[in-house]
């Protein structure tokens, strides 16, 4: 196998090219994009439960809002009537007359485990209630 390295006679302009490709490197950048894209609102987690700020304005309510309390010894009332935890969505149900999607004002004891809270909320989830408003004590806003 013989190279020549002097001038070219033979008219060949086969030349070396000195830029570098950036056609793959385009290609990957763009599918990386594109997963990203799809990804992202994936990643969300989306909760149905309003929690407005503590310092805003203070919400118009229904004529008759469904309040469910959870006292600190975990008792569990629907408006003033105490309920059995397992019968939680049977009563909703009656008070609401099976209108799922009116909203549900959960009140809870400061003294109450996150847990027993989230067991309650799950209950309620369950029970196909998922328009949920934390109720808490209203605070003055911070002066700035």
């Amino acid at each position: 196998m013989a190279v020549r390295l002097g001038s070219r006679s033979t008219g060949d302009d086969l030349e070396i090219q000195h830029e570098i490709n950036v056609t793959p490197f385009i290609d990957v950048i763009l599918v990386l994009l594109i997963i990203f894209m799809v990804a992202a609102p994936l990643a969300t987690v989306d909760i149905g439960v309003n929690l407005p700020a503590s310092t805003a304005p203070e919400q118009p309510r229904p004529d008759k809002p469904i309040f469910v309390t959870i006292k600190p010894d975990q008792t569990i009332a629907v408006g003033e009537t105490v309920v059995a935890r397992d019968s939680l969505s049977a009563t909703l149900d009656a008070a609401t007359n099976n209108h799922k999607d009116e909203t549900i004002f959960v009140r809870a004891d400061k003294s109450l485990s996150y847990g027993d809270l989230m067991q309650v909320l799950n209950t309620l989830r369950d029970g196909g209630y998922l328009k949920l408003a934390l109720v808490g004590l209203e605070t003055p806003a911070a002066k700035q």
